[in-house]
């Protein structure tokens, strides 16, 4: 739908936008759809990988199910065999038939009932408990219900409260663990549904491209194995297996044990479990959006050169940048681009990820062909029906507005379009699509897509990103 002309100017100008803001939250509001969509690509657009480099981490608990476990060693032996009585897998079912939907891994902490596994293993059951319920199995083949008491989305953990106790093996302190490089670890859970086990491994070190803190593991963790216990040798709980590298061998990922003692001491001190999860989630999106995007404009993003055109960028630890070029002597034309990403985005479901920034930049030159010629080329190439459409019932339809504006340099045709989430109000995705209109022969053309965010941080982070497009001097 296309917004009045008064939105059109606020949108690009700042004036109040209220108009749209309320459209996208009236449509927000509508009941939810329980229907589940088939799965389909994020809205945003990864950036396109380079040859021999590392693509993206896979979403949580994607993992190689083609990876064996090895022969576990002595010490590893023991360990299990001291702790296998508070190891739990975690399944989710469908209230209707009570069918088998997911699997997952937890563990009991203490010699008390609580259980922590990871957000993902649960998600079904919190986002709609009316259509998802939770058991456990232990290691006896006996099972229970599990109720859940509290999530940490930002961290991908969970707590559930199942009817029986630990027997004390996993002990989770108020102190931090200290690990040293190297150190063996051993991963313990329910891989591939195939029955309890454990690996071993090592600690090395902290993912430095990850928006939250994230311990490396180097060993096998399989699906099915997400949410169990990662131990020193001396049984001390050190991490939740949570995710492992598809192109790595061996590469897996740990949730440091410090946000589990923070979710523990929260979910034991609230006098009852919260009796919908969604408003909850939306919560902790909001506050990730908000540290997000106050971390992407905290400084004047950096400028990069592309043929006639200063482009904006912003290459961080958290947003990594990649280059391409089709260069060909005997091309009619040529397109160079620019792809900034980053590397990791919030799980909410197994179709919906959020909490991710991507950018975008093309410059298109030709020669030889005819000013019409490269006017049909560069119109094909600005694709605002890749933008989505009202299929996913996740989103409301976007609400577009285009105009054409002047930034300090450079003439664009702009086009935002505006997605608000249905299930968490106050969260939108915002797509920038920018094309110059001043050169017969050459256009840039880019794109801003923010996934997650606040109307007031998405319209800030567009406005920053469209007002810095400019034209090299001449």
């Amino acid at each position: 739908m296309r917004l009045p002309s008064a939105a059109l100017a606020a949108l690009f100008f700042g004036a109040a936008a209220s108009l749209a803001a309320a459209s996208l939250a009236g449509a927000a509001g509508k009941a939810d759809q329980r229907a589940k969509p088939a799965p389909q690509p994020p809205l945003v657009i990864p950036p396109a990988t380079p040859p021999a480099t590392t693509p993206p981490a896979p979403g949580p608990g994607e993992t190689d199910e083609t990876a064996a476990l090895p022969t576990p060693s002595s010490a590893a032996q023991t360990l299990y065999s001291a702790a296998s009585a508070d190891l739990l897998q975690i399944r989710m079912l469908l209230r209707n038939g009570r069918s088998q939907s997911s699997v997952g891994s937890g563990f009991l902490v203490g010699t008390g009932n609580l259980v922590l596994t990871n957000y993902h293993v649960v998600s079904q059951m919190a986002l709609d408990p009316d259509v998802y319920l939770g058991e456990y199995v232990d290691t006896d083949g006996k099972s229970g219900p599990i109720e859940l008491l509290a999530v940490d989305v930002l961290h991908d953990l969970a707590v559930v409260r199942v009817n029986r106790n630990g027997t004390g093996f996993f002990q989770v302190g108020e102190k931090p663990v200290k690990l040293v490089q190297g150190q063996y670890l051993y991963s313990l859970g329910n891989p591939l549904d195939l029955g309890f086990a454990i690996s071993e491994g090592s600690y090395n070190g902290i993912v430095t491209r990850s928006f939250y803190e994230q311990l490396i593991f180097t060993g096998p963790i399989n699906s099915g194995m997400s949410g169990g216990p990662s131990v020193t040798a001396a049984g001390v709980v050190a991490g939740v297996n949570v995710s492992k590298r598809r192109d790595g061998e061996l590469v897996s990922f740990l949730v440091p044990v410090k946000y589990a003692q923070a979710l523990l001491r929260q979910a034991s001190a609230q006098p009852h479990p919260p009796k919908d999860f969604n408003p909850l989630i939306g919560q902790q999106l909001l506050a990730h959006q908000r540290a997000l995007i106050d971390r992407l404009l905290a400084e004047p993003l950096s400028m990069r050169a592309m043929g006639p055109y200063q482009v904006p960028v912003r290459e961080s630890q958290q947003l990594r940048c990649w280059g391409r070029s089709n260069f060909r002597a005997e091309a009619e034309y040529t397109v160079d681009s620019v792809s900034c990403a980053m590397e990791a985005a919030i799980y909410v479901s197994d179709t919906q990820q959020t909490g991710h920034v991507s950018m975008t930049h093309q410059v298109l030159r030709s020669s030889s062909l005819h000013p019409l010629q490269f006017a049909v080329l560069a119109s094909s190439r600005f694709r605002v029906d890749s933008i989505g459409t009202g299929r996913d019932t996740r989103l409301t339809r976007p609400a577009c507005a285009e105009m054409f504006v002047h930034t300090a340099t450079l003439p664009v045709r702009a086009v935002t379009c505006v997605r608000a989430y249905r299930k968490f109000a106050g969260l939108y995705n915002f797509t920038l699509l920018a094309a110059s209109t001043d050169d017969s022969h050459a256009s840039l053309q880019s794109r801003l897509d923010l996934a997650g965010v606040s109307y007031e941080n998405g319209m800030r982070a567009t406005r920053a990103f469209l007002s810095a497009l400019g034209r090299s001097r001449r």
